[in-house]
């Protein structure tokens, strides 16, 4: 039975609350994306701050960047990491131990750093080529408006 402290909230409340359908929902469990959540004794899902949290973020992970599921799955995974790093963490831990925790962190935010930074890559590139076909068909509406007028003057 889950912590009686912590607010939980039922499969619709989050669907609700983040913007998705329940059956998102469960496709993100299925896919690892969220923990399993805790439930009641019918056996229904049981969610925390938290998860709401976690796919409010993978939604907008999806539609604002672009990321996918194996990426995001990635980044959840990296997210969990430096939870449980900071969890071990001991201000009177030796200077060695803190430096290997330290190193552990750095590596996980570097990852997910370089998979946002791929896709930022990638958007200034799509970028570049709108840009582009902007251009060139304003280039050619030109073209098209001067034809039109000289053939008007004619």
């Amino acid at each position: 039975m889950p912590d009686v402290k912590e607010a939980y909230f039922q499969i619709g409340e989050v669907a609700e609350r983040a913007g998705v359908s329940q059956r998102t929902i469960r496709f993100y469990e299925e896919k690892g994306l969220l923990r399993p959540p805790a439930r009641m004794e019918g056996g229904f899902r049981l969610y925390t701050e938290e998860d709401i949290r976690r796919v409010k973020q993978i939604k907008k992970l999806q539609t604002l960047l672009g990321v996918s599921l194996a990426e995001i799955k990635e980044m959840v995974e990296a997210q969990d990491a430096l939870r449980a790093l900071r969890a071990q963490y001991r201000p009177d831990a030796p200077a060695g131990e803190k430096l290997e925790q330290l190193r552990q962190a750095t590596e996980v935010v570097q990852r997910q750093y370089d998979i946002v930074r791929n896709k930022v890559e990638q958007l200034l590139e799509m970028k570049g080529q709108l840009e582009e076909w902007l251009r060139t068909f304003e280039r050619w509406r030109r073209d098209l408006e001067r034809e039109a007028a000289e053939r008007e003057q004619s």
